[in-house]
């Protein structure tokens, strides 16, 4: 088998920089990108055959783990009556009232294909409600490659420092605002010059494509209040948190009813999926009901669907979201532990099976200026030398961290032991370069 070098060299032949995502690209920390060839439960195994104990998980969507047997099993049978019919079957209405089950403010389901096609649905349902054109959303939260939303995003935006993505027409960017995380002060300043010009706020409730940013007490609910003072939408986009936080998701934790939800990753085991509910009278706006056009051929193809079924089974487990966000607040505190030990300046957030990681001497970070801010040096070279011990953590300091039901303290002792070690030869080489310097 060939090396992921050798892999790499050849993709760049025939797909733009080698990747198809470009967060795949290791752009922000260095080096070529690994190749991996399978996984299984907490470990992603490379081409070459090593290990690797894994804190990506798929960006979010393994949360079982890799290969979990009741997905792998559910998604074997569907494969065997079909891959895909390009008409309805009986299953999509199973997951989608699942769905509705586990997230009541949700009320009715429309299934697509990714995060990205949703957060482009909700925009245009809620224009096409609101009657009105402008949008407000946040410096650093990415919502997928939509043309008015690429407007000041994190996640692979922020990695390859590109403000904004070309092709984007300039009357496309006037429709948007943009403003702080956690600002609320900002937002009502943008409400009372333009209000009645807002179609909709979108939100990642917890801003997770700029490492993981918690919302400050009474954001999330200001934004409410303001929404439903002028008659705008509020759209929380729980791609990344939807499932992932708790069980019914950000706005479950932070008891904040948005009209608009957008989800995917998790609640097809990883297959593409990607859904978008809400209220039932905006959800009817849809076609064929509505005016507000939206369809795919794929959508609810029975692959996905029968993954996801097979996958929201296994999350509504009793004590599932309990033993998750312990696993995570250990690792989370085990690694500030080892780094103040180490004198290495590491501030951490974490919420259900989400962390992110900041090489700061900052105390609170809580907006996307203070993640720029941080130390990215130092996260590339925690990074590097963390997977030199088999521990791959996301590849970006724009990205969050993922633990699954597969992680245990056998996987914690082995990160503790790696981050031990890496931190440090992180210390002896920050003395020594200042030795250098001084």
């Amino acid at each position: 088998m060939p090396s992921s070098h050798e892999l790499f060299l050849r993709a760049k032949q025939f797909i733009p920089g080698g990747v198809n995502s470009p967060v795949r690209s290791f752009r922000a920390v260095g080096g070529d990108p690994i190749f991996f060839s399978h996984g299984n439960k907490a470990y992603l195994f490379d081409v070459e055959g090593k290990a690797y104990l894994d804190y990506v998980g798929s960006w979010g969507a393994s949360i079982l783990g890799h290969a979990p047997e009741p997905v792998v099993t559910a998604v074997t049978k569907a494969v065997a009556k079909g891959l895909s019919f390009g008409a309805s079957i009986a299953a999509e209405a199973d997951l989608a009232e699942k769905i509705t089950i586990l997230m009541p403010n949700l009320q009715k389901i429309r299934l697509m294909n990714s995060g990205t096609e949703a957060t482009m649905t909700a925009v245009r349902l809620a224009r096409g409600f609101t009657k009105r054109d402008k949008i407000l959303k946040f410096n650093g939260c990415y919502h997928g490659h939509v043309d008015s939303l690429l407007i000041s995003a994190g996640s692979g935006m922020a990695n390859l420092a590109i403000p904004d993505s070309a092709g984007i027409p300039k009357a496309v960017i006037q429709q948007t605002f943009s403003v702080d995380f956690n600002d609320l002060e900002q937002v009502t300043r943008v409400f009372m010059d333009h209000g009645k010009e807002i179609a909709a706020v979108i939100v990642e409730p917890v801003a997770a494509n700029m490492s993981c940013i918690l919302p400050l007490a009474g954001f999330l609910s200001g934004l409410r209040e303001l929404c439903n003072n002028y008659g705008s939408l509020l759209i929380f986009d729980e791609v990344i948190t939807g499932f992932r936080v708790a069980k019914g998701g950000a706005q479950e934790l932070y008891q904040v009813q948005p009209d608009l939800t957008t989800l995917g990753k998790i609640i097809s085991g990883g297959l593409p999926i990607g859904a978008l509910g809400g209220k039932k009278d905006m959800m009817d706006y849809l076609a064929p009901d509505g005016p507000v056009y939206q369809a795919g051929t794929l959508s609810g193809n029975p692959i996905s669907v029968a993954a996801g079924l097979a996958s929201l089974e296994m999350l509504d487990i009793a004590g599932f979201y309990t033993e998750l966000s312990s696993v995570t607040r250990r690792l989370v505190q085990g690694l500030l532990d080892l780094a103040k030990e180490a004198g290495i300046p590491l501030r951490a957030h974490c919420i259900g099976g989400l962390f992110g990681l900041f090489f700061t001497e900052e105390s609170e970070i809580y907006n996307y200026a203070q993640v720029t801010a941080c130390n990215f040096q130092l996260f590339r070279q925690f990074f590097h030398a963390m997977l030199a011990e088999g521990i791959y953590f996301s590849p970006s300091p724009f990205e969050s961290g993922f633990v699954s039901s597969t992680h245990d303290e056998q996987t914690l002792a082995a990160t503790f032991a790696a981050a031990e070690r890496v931190f440090s030869k992180l210390n002896k080489e920050r003395k020594y370069a200042s030795t250098i310097f001084v």
